[in-house]
């Protein structure tokens, strides 16, 4: 499955990819450094997902769906892979984004495709896709996660985590 689509589709696409990182790591021996890499992969694609959510589904679920929210622990951040915290703390990280993504792929992607245009839902995937490209790759637990101040930040924020990821090797397997 690639990128690309409506709204719908980029962020059932992230699931998967998360879901196959989560399948990573559970596949390599306890303590394997590969372990820690994979995890800085993960955080990296749960922060970049979650800021596009907060920056442009939640806040058209809010406008169109009637009664229409941290993934990437911030604990699990430069954790070694054989500290004796590691795998809990994945093992933890990994049922709260499960029941993230079952919500929003039962309850509210129906929801927002029945109250929107197939149009509106491919112009929000852009928005999306864009929104990716400049967001944080770290948790960054004191910065707004709600517009105006997201929208503000949160690429400033990105472009010091990819500067730091670029010279630290984070997130390259």
């Amino acid at each position: 499955m690639g990128h690309g689509g409506n709204v719908i589709a980029e962020l059932t696409t992230d699931h998967r990819e998360v879901d196959e990182l989560f399948a990573k790591i559970e596949a390599q021996p306890v303590g394997d450094e590969q372990r820690r890499k994979l995890a800085d992969e993960l955080t990296i694609e749960l922060v970049r997902h979650s800021v596009a959510e907060e920056m442009h589904l939640y806040p058209a679920v809010r406008r169109f769906v009637d009664d229409g929210d941290d993934m990437a622990d911030k604990e699990l951040e430069g954790l070694p892979a054989d500290d004796p915290q590691f795998d809990h703390l994945v093992a933890k990280l990994k049922l709260e984004v499960s029941e993230h993504v079952r919500d929003e792929e039962n309850r509210l992607f129906p929801l927002l495709a029945a109250a929107v245009s197939p149009e509106a839902l491919d112009e929000l995937g852009e928005k999306v896709r864009t929104a990716k490209k400049t967001a944080p790759t770290r948790p960054h637990p004191s910065a707004p996660d709600t517009p105006p101040g997201n929208k503000i930040l949160g690429p400033g924020a990105g472009l010091v985590d990819r500067a730091r990821d670029l010279l630290s090797g984070r997130g390259k397997s």
